[in-house]
């Protein structure tokens, strides 16, 4: 347990899981799931679910075994080594390729208030890159600093969000017709589609297990700050996504590089929307704080378990893995860097969709550990298989691009679990 004082307390904790859902995604991805029409709606309503039945599962091995690394910690728990790594090898490659396009969401928003900025070829990739090393920084003092940054930017991102939702409410109820949308077909390979993508909205829903060695009360903190922090976000999103459907046509949705910020200017005026922009960059911003304080935290735990090199288990005088985070920054600047030739929003959509396409492994392996680790827990087997299930129909979903670069990914990973474990005379596999 974490020392009182010192580790990230129960408000925090609930900062870290509400700040990591809600951030990049539901200020962009109402423009990239414009043209799917209504199938987004089938497809929030699914990952709603799936994301739900995670995290009652993560909940429940929060609450029985809090123990820090999360999904790593459950998998190497239940099934060994070899399986621990893969999946906090896929987890991680999620945290440090994901993080790339949420820092490109903080200046994807910034750029609605200074418009040259996305017409600079590089820029974009440039700023985002700055994002990144300056709160791995923050991260590197403590993770008590982190759990402010997370606790202030939380608080601060829900007022636009909850503004949106409030004036579609008072439209409604005022009797203003909804606009008149493009027909588009409901399909099951579009709601798929829409799945793969929504489910970047709940990426950090077990962002309270992964430091759970550092959470004050994590017994009882970790649980709770899953299930509410998952629930309130999933109505949050739910909301957004009806508001822009029946209010904001399509093709201005998906046209705008900031589509909450355009979906209040239209009603209120640029001013507004100039605003707006300004509380959406903040909001990434404060989720990549996040983010940043997991990916960390992965690669230590690895190596503290035996499946990676020792080098990434060395902490500072704050007691912050500050090699793990060190090279995680390099490895997501050099993603970004490498794109930079994209359009922000092509960005935006390729690294997510790798992201998710190489970490829902680890989301799979947990509900399986949860099956071994809790027999005991006979109605959370259903869920557990639910979630998987959903996990495998969702990475479908994202495309065989995004597929083929996570499987590379996760190749790479594997002479490396081989070569650490030679090194350090342990076994391949458990006895």
């Amino acid at each position: 347990m974490a020392n009182k004082g010192r580790g990230l307390s129960r408000s925090m904790a609930l900062a870290l899981v509400v700040g990591n859902l809600i951030g990049s995604g539901v200020y962009l991805l109402p423009g990239t799931l414009a043209p799917l029409g209504v199938n987004q709606i089938f497809g929030w309503m699914v990952t709603i679910a799936g994301a739900l039945a995670m995290a009652l599962v993560f909940a429940r091995l929060g609450a029985m075994r809090p123990m820090a690394g999360g999904p790593y910690a459950y998998a190497q728990a239940a099934f060994g080594p070899f399986a621990g790594f893969v999946t906090a090898w896929s987890y991680w490659i999620l945290l440090w390729s994901g993080n790339g396009a949420i820092a490109l969401a903080v200046v994807s928003n910034l750029s609605l208030v200074i418009p040259g900025m996305a017409h600079v070829p590089g820029l974009p990739a440039v700023l985002s890159v700055g994002c990144v090393w300056l709160l791995t920084f923050v991260n590197m003092r403590g993770v008590r600093q982190a759990g402010e940054v997370s606790l202030v930017t939380t608080l601060i991102k829900l007022v636009p969000l909850l503004a949106v939702i409030a004036l579609a409410a008072w439209l409604w109820l005022g009797g203003t017709p909804f606009v008149v949308q493009a027909p588009v077909p409901v399909a099951g390979g579009s709601i798929a589609a829409a799945a793969g993508l929504t489910f970047w909205g709940f990426l950090g829903l077990e962002s309270a297990t992964v430091p759970a060695d550092k959470v004050e009360d994590a017994k009882h903190v970790v649980p709770m700050a899953t299930l509410v922090g998952t629930v309130l976000t999933g109505v949050i999103y739910l909301g957004i996504s009806l508001a822009f459907l029946a209010y904001m046509p399509n093709d201005a949705a998906a046209a705008s590089p900031a589509p909450v910020a355009a979906f209040l200017g239209r009603h209120f005026g640029g001013a507004i929307a100039g605003a707006v922009a300004v509380f959406a960059a903040i909001s990434a911003f404060g989720t990549l704080n996040g983010f940043i304080l997991l990916q960390g935290e992965m690669p230590w735990a690895m190596a503290r378990g035996g499946v990676f090199p020792m080098w990434f288990a060395a902490e500072s005088a704050a007691g912050t893995p500050v090699r793990a985070h060190l090279v995680s920054s390099v490895l997501m600047s050099a993603v970004m860097l490498l794109n930079f030739g994209r359009g922000m929003g092509d960005l935006f959509q390729f690294i997510a969709s790798v992201s998710l396409a190489a970490g829902m492994l680890s989301y799979a392996m947990t509900m399986f550990a949860a099956i071994r680790l809790l027999p005991e827990e006979r109605l959370l087997i259903p869920v557990a298989l639910f979630a998987a299930a959903f996990t495998g129909w969702a990475t479908w979903g994202l495309g065989l691009e995004a597929m083929a670069y996570a499987a590379v990914l996760l190749l790479i990973g594997v002479p490396i679990y081989f070569a650490v474990r030679r090194s350090r005379g342990l076994p391949l596999a458990p006895a």
